[in-house]
């Protein structure tokens, strides 16, 4: 259950939810050592699940690549807590992590972004001492690490790094039966959902709304759907789900929504919601918080960020280079908006003249040249998709995601052309961009541009080539609001500076009428505005780094939005 005072304690996988919860996050002990070697003193307390580089877990310290940082706390659980099976979930810990039970390794990970979890009951006793070990390497060596960067940290598009446990820490107990997970598939065309409950059970009933029925486990099952309700931005309706086997109950949820392609009267390929044309209008979404780095303050900031880019008239969030909490996906789904995922970055230390250059001489480079993309290690790419497998699982159920975003803008990106068809095997109800930006292998659905300092022209048409075009990114205006930036200027990075919040809104309008209306006769089917808060030294935000301060009144982007 909720622990109110406990940091993040709701229930943290809405579509799976069982009566069974213990949440972990609190006060732990930490140490940051030279060497790997448990220590028998621990130097203080920690907030998790905040990471240690953060105001708000109490520690306020950068761990280097060459430290090991630890956690501890004691762990007694209530005897009528215990079942068959005792699982110790970890939502996400960055990057390296060591799982000690009563001084017993039990389990080992690798990925900072992902969540794992582990059966612990045949290592417990009355009284138990959890511990944990992390290595974080940051961008030194290949494993995913988003946009945190150790050199330039906080400077220019990338941000000061961060380490351990960075997302709620939970237990729960379950039978030998118990439902270990559901993969739901809306098929909006038959007006039906398909449902594969894994368990050793051998069937489990399942109550869609107020329908009950007992259905095969292990295996596809397909389920007419009564009252059929479509799922969009403006009617987020989702049906309740519940499944059962004899001794385990976990309720769930759905929705029915189609995200595909049309060719308009001119034989250029647009989006549909549906089967109906729907013109996405995004913000770029970071998911930094001031005081927390990556991890929210509260449930609250999600639903604070979803509804006021609801109010601002816009219908999309690209969640950029960063996996959130399934609670995040859960809200965008309940309160109606589309989610564009991009894919985690990993591999070498990128290149200037890779990643950024293109951006003002609009080259494109083949991305098998593994060198020209710091991607000679094999074995970093064979775990990169294996890790990138894991996420598409792990987001599976979502129906706010209607696409996903492979590479962008070169970072780590390697043979496009294979891992497209790779990625539509995994999930091929969403929309798929394998290039965000740049280093276009002229492939897949898209034509995906980035647009900073100029104004917006529509590609050559051989560029596009009877794909989708659309700005994965674009604009960037900063404003300084005083009080809610406590920077030196020579810090900023800025794509344009405005001057007040006149000139803004008066930019923003032209941003629309020249850079988007213009275009969408031309072919243009969405766009991604930067961006949805400031980010340390990024001031393009329509909201402040801190949250407190929404630049420019709602009501005014609503129009202006609305006007498309």
């Amino acid at each position: 259950m909720e622990n109110k005072n406990l940091p993040l304690s709701e229930y943290p996988r809405p579509q799976l939810v069982r009566e069974s919860y213990i949440c972990l996050n609190g006060t732990w002990e930490y140490a940051i050592r030279d060497s790997e070697d448990i220590p028998d003193v621990f130097e203080g307390e920690i907030l998790v699940p905040f990471s240690p580089e953060s105001k708000k877990s109490g520690v306020n310290r950068f761990v280097t690549p060459e430290e090991w940082l630890f956690y501890k706390r004691k762990l007694e659980l209530p005897k009528e807590f215990i079942k068959d099976k005792v699982l110790l979930h970890f939502t996400a810990v960055d990057q390296i992590a060591d799982i000690y039970l009563n001084n017993e390794l039990v389990f080992h990970h690798e990925g900072g972004y992902l969540p794992f979890e582990f059966d612990i009951k045949p290592f417990l006793k009355e009284t138990n001492e959890l511990i944990v070990r992390v290595k974080d390497y940051s961008e030194t060596k290949f494993y995913c690490r988003g946009k945190q960067r150790i050199d330039n940290g906080g400077v220019g598009i990338w941000y000061h790094p961060q380490s351990g446990i960075w997302m709620p820490v939970w237990l729960e107990s379950v039978s030998n039966d118990y439902i270990e997970s559901v993969k739901i598939t809306p098929d909006y065309d038959n007006k039906q959902v398909v449902l594969n409950v894994k368990t050793t059970a051998n069937s489990a009933w399942i109550v869609v709304e107020k329908n009950s029925l007992k259905i095969e486990t292990n295996k596809n099952v397909t389920i007419k759907v009564q009252d059929f309700r479509p799922w969009s931005p403006e009617d987020p309706y989702l049906y309740d789900l519940e499944i059962k086997t004899e001794n385990d109950v976990v309720k769930s949820y759905f929705a029915l929504r189609k995200v595909s392609f049309y060719l308009d009267k001119k034989k250029r390929k647009r989006i549909a919601l549906n089967d109906k044309p729907y013109f996405m209008k995004g913000v770029l979404d970071q998911g930094y918080f001031e005081d927390t780095l990556m991890t929210p303050r509260s449930d609250e900031d999600y639903i604070k960020d979803i509804t006021t880019m609801k109010e601002m008239g816009f219908n999309t969030l690209r969640k950029h280079i960063k996996v959130e909490s399934l609670r995040y996906y859960y809200h965008c789904d309940r309160l109606g908006m589309l989610v564009w995922q991009d894919f985690l970055n990993g591999g070498g230390v990128y290149r200037k003249w890779t990643i950024h250059m293109p951006l003002f001489l609009h080259f494109h480079h083949k991305d098998n040249d593994y060198k020209y993309f710091v991607r000679e290690d094999e074995k970093a790419r064979t775990m990169w998709l294996e890790e990138m497998h894991k996420l598409v699982t792990y987001l599976y159920n979502s129906p706010c995601i209607v696409l996903w975003t492979i590479f962008n803008e070169g970072w780590g990106q390697f043979n496009a052309k294979k891992v497209l068809p790779i990625v539509k095997e995994w999930d091929n109800t969403r929309l798929i961009d394998p290039h965000s930006g740049w280093h276009d292998q002229y492939i897949g659905d898209f034509k995906s541009l980035h647009v900073y300092y100029v104004r917006a022209r529509k590609p050559w048409p051989w560029r596009v080539k009877k794909r989708c075009f659309i700005f994965s990114e674009i604009g960037g205006y900063s404003l300084r609001i005083e009080g809610h930036d406590n920077r030196n200027p020579d810090e900023l990075f800025t794509y344009k500076d405005i001057k007040d919040k006149d000139a803004f809104v008066k930019e923003y309008k032209t941003f629309i009428n020249k850079d988007i209306k213009r275009l969408i006769p031309k072919g243009l089917s969405a766009f991604i505005y930067t961006q949805l808060s400031d980010v340390e030294s990024e001031l393009n935000g329509f909201i402040t780094f801190d949250r407190e301060v929404v630049k420019i009144d709602k009501s005014i982007i609503f129009d202006i939005n609305n006007s498309i």
